[in-house]
């Protein structure tokens, strides 16, 4: 399989006609007509662009943690979304909310507030645990989250230089594997060449730095004839690098050296954010560096699904950076939106799913590594953000396979796979799909 239909942007994966057709091979030799999701596909091609190759199925509805494609089968979700519908699907909690609140209002514009947005931010702010003084801005997805951020740090580098007097431009540093999104920003934080080089030249001044390399991010700090840094953004558990999470010694040194040298550290938690990991935020997990961060991004998970994103800044000083003007959105924090993530907020809260998650994530990791299963190099994550690497680069056959067989996975690289199921999955349904992937083929084709 060609590179760009290995990619993966945090958001989507990105898959080949060839290989999508398991069970859609074609009419059959008795002439039977073709599925339905086969006839959709036709269709979605022929009036879609081409940004995320041929889906796997048509999709037509779901319940908990399961969903059922228009041709009735169903299927185990051990993906939700990628990590986006925390709270499963047709959560009636979720489902009264977002239908009162699309009953009451939809939208008004940010010329006005509304109840929903108010008590969001709070929440969230409260959930954090950032300080008096922090603000929080809604947008519409993480990489609009992850645009904000940067915006808000090419303030405060302008800031900064004034304040030492120097002409030479301030640096923003990112982590090699790092992914924060395909706009325009945000994919010039994100590592990836093959997604970054069709659309360079990008933003200026973002410098890569090699992950898990305290020397590396000393040096950058400390090289001569260059203009400060202004801040270091970086994924805690790193996706696009399969799940992988990094050192909480080398985040400790990290926000040590930021804080050093008075540059801001930005933690992207639009994946392992609102419970994903374990913890409201996986910034606050020892395991990941217990620091506290300058901004949080946060999307994917906060809304079940209804799309939303943001970040959170720390303090009244760095939060009155954004005056107004210097930054909007028109659907940002709409009250239906803000509604449907008040909503999932409450219910992760009051079936102690963030608990859950690190429960059945270590039921998870210790069941798979029991199967023996010789495919299998390693299992890692936290909570229920995990990820198995594989022996050989066979990753895409292996979503295949397991989705013959009705789970849902996907492939974060060549030789991984990711799992992040619904916070709400229950025992029974990890013993399924543990059951499923031990008897994943030794013998599947590479990549």
């Amino acid at each position: 399989m060609n590179d760009i239909n290995n990619m993966n942007d945090g958001d989507q994966q990105v898959h080949s006609a060839a290989g999508n057709d398991c069970g859609h091979g074609g009419a059959t030799a008795s002439g039977d007509a073709l599925p339905e999701d086969y006839r959709l596909l036709d269709e979605y091609n022929d009036v879609h662009m081409h940004v995320f190759g041929t889906p796997l199925r048509v999709l037509d509805h779901g319940q908990g943690v399961h969903v059922w494609d228009v041709d009735g089968n169903e299927y185990l979700d051990f993906l939700a979304g990628i990590a986006v519908n925390s709270i499963g699907y047709a959560h009636p909690k979720w489902i009264e909310a977002v239908a009162a609140q699309a009953a009451q209002v939809a939208h008004v514009s940010n010329y006005f507030a509304t109840r929903p947005q108010i008590h969001l931010a709070q929440k969230l702010i409260a959930l954090a645990g950032a300080p008096e003084g922090s603000h929080v801005y809604f947008g519409n997805s993480g990489a609009e989250a992850n645009e904000a951020a940067l915006k808000m740090a090419k303030l405060y580098g302008a800031q900064r230089c004034a304040e030492l007097g120097t002409d030479k431009p301030y640096r923003i540093i990112a982590l090699t594997h790092g992914f924060h999104g395909r706009t325009m920003g945000a994919l010039s934080a994100t590592w990836k060449p093959a997604i970054r080089e069709p659309f360079e030249p990008l933003v200026p001044n973002i410098e890569f730095v090699e992950a898990n390399d305290i020397d590396a991010m000393k040096a950058a700090f400390d090289a001569t004839g260059k203009g400060p840094i202004t801040a270091v953004i970086m994924e805690l558990i790193q996706g696009e690098a399969g799940v992988l999470p990094l050192d909480a010694q080398y985040i400790r040194d990290v926000r040590a050296l930021c804080d050093e040298h008075r540059a801001l550290m930005i933690v992207d938690e639009v994946q392992t954010g609102i419970g994903r990991t374990g913890s409201w935020f996986a910034f606050q997990r020892e395991d990941l560096g217990g620091v506290t961060p300058n901004i949080v991004t946060f999307a994917k998970g906060v809304a079940g699904g209804f799309p939303m994103g943001g970040m959170i800044s720390f303090g009244e000083g760095l939060s009155s950076l954004f005056s107004p003007g210097t930054h909007g959105s028109t659907f940002a924090g709409n009250p239906l939106a803000a509604a449907a993530a008040l909503a999932t907020i409450g219910v992760i809260e009051d079936e102690g799913l963030v608990q859950r998650a690190e429960v059945r994530g270590e039921q998870l990791r210790t069941d798979l590594r029991a199967t023996d299963n010789p495919l299998f190099a390693q299992v890692r994550g936290r909570g229920l953000l995990n990820a198995i690497v594989l022996k050989r680069p066979c990753a895409h056959a292996a979503v295949d396979w397991a989705l013959e067989h009705g789970l849902i996975i996907n492939a974060c690289a060549p030789d991984v796979i990711r799992l992040a199921p619904p916070l709400i999955v229950s025992e029974q349904d990890v013993n399924e799909a543990v059951a499923i992937l031990a008897m994943l083929p030794e013998d599947l084709p590479e990549d």
